[in-house]
């Protein structure tokens, strides 16, 4: 292990304010403190008095979303309290990426609004030569993101006529079963954890004694409280985790609109509340609605399809 400033030097950020900035559709990155987007939130006019960050750092926000670390392969403007970090060496795109997520990892030291700004070049990574070895064999490059949608029709939302239905009412509420990780077993099935990160798959195992049919949603209250991820294969999950089994014929577009809409509850359940599984089916979600007042299915179906990226899923 080294220390995180023995692996990259750490710029400062230019500590930009996006109020005073001119946005433009295929302007120039904008990076700001958020978990969200690679941490972009704009892109904006090329200022003539500042060059941007050059491409091929890790961005890290040291305070508001504090260590939310991304790889930046385009040039970048910041905002305030943003580390920019470029490795002493070369290092490959998937090296840089993965260095991103060992570094969030180190976020919960952070809490109570501790800020990172001193203490961030005292991290301890992983060498090179520590790396897993999926690291270097994998290639991002090899992997094609179709941007088009899959309907041509744009749908717009409007929730001013959605109506509120509880969570039992659509769906049958299952709780995830305990396993620690000595009585794991090695295997292929998914493990579901009370995780946001890598749609909640925390391990895989060959424990099989409680699996979870595939296409079924997993919301987490516990931990990770309100996170919701659709599960496209049969899994196992912790007991930290509600898995929702569709009273309705779900596929992975309505999944994924359903998934939008679930954790703007988790706001509820902070503070040690527990949104369990009887909290849980009392719950309410709003959703679009046919004519009829049931929830509108294929809106929500074909909502998603019209979005850039579609093709994806």
């Amino acid at each position: 292990m080294k220390r995180l400033d023995e692996i990259f030097d750490i710029k400062n950020s230019q500590s930009l304010e996006l109020m005073n900035c001119q946005q433009v559709e295929d302007g120039v990155c904008f990076v700001a403190r958020t978990e969200k987007n690679n941490g972009i939130t704009a892109r904006i006019e090329r200022l003539d008095d500042l060059e941007p960050m050059p491409a091929g750092a890790i961005s890290v926000a040291l305070s508001g979303s504090v260590l939310s670390s991304f790889y930046q392969d385009e040039p970048f403007y910041t905002a305030f309290h943003i580390a920019c970090l470029y490795p002493k060496r070369l290092l490959t795109k998937e090296q840089m990426i993965f260095y991103a997520l060992v570094i969030e990892q180190n976020k919960y030291r952070y809490n109570y609004g501790r800020q990172a700004n001193k203490s961030l070049k005292d991290l301890l990574l992983p060498d090179a030569n520590e790396f897993p070895d999926y690291v270097n064999k994998i290639s991002i490059d090899n992997y094609v993101f179709d941007k088009k949608p899959i309907l041509d029709k744009k749908i717009e939302l409007n929730t001013n006529n959605w109506k509120w239905f509880r969570y039992d009412k659509i769906f049958d509420i299952k709780k995830g079963k305990r396993l620690t990780k000595a009585d794991m077993i090695e295997g292929d099935i998914n493990f579901v954890g009370a995780s946001k990160f890598n749609n909640g798959l925390t391990a895989q195992i060959g424990n099989c004694e409680h699996i979870h049919s595939a296409n079924t949603i997993t919301l987490s209250y516990n931990g990770s409280i309100g996170e919701a991820f659709y599960q496209p294969k049969p899994f196992w999950a912790t007991d930290d985790v509600n898995v929702l089994y569709p009273k309705f014929e779900l596929n992975p577009y309505i999944a994924m609109f359903l998934c939008a809409l679930l954790p703007i509850e988790k706001y509820r359940f902070g503070y040690g509340r527990k949104w369990d599984k009887e909290m849980m089916q009392e719950t309410e979600i709003k959703l679009p609605v046919t004519k009829d007042n049931n929830p509108d299915w294929l809106y929500m179906e074909d909502y998603i399809k019209g979005l850039p990226y579609a093709n994806n899923i």
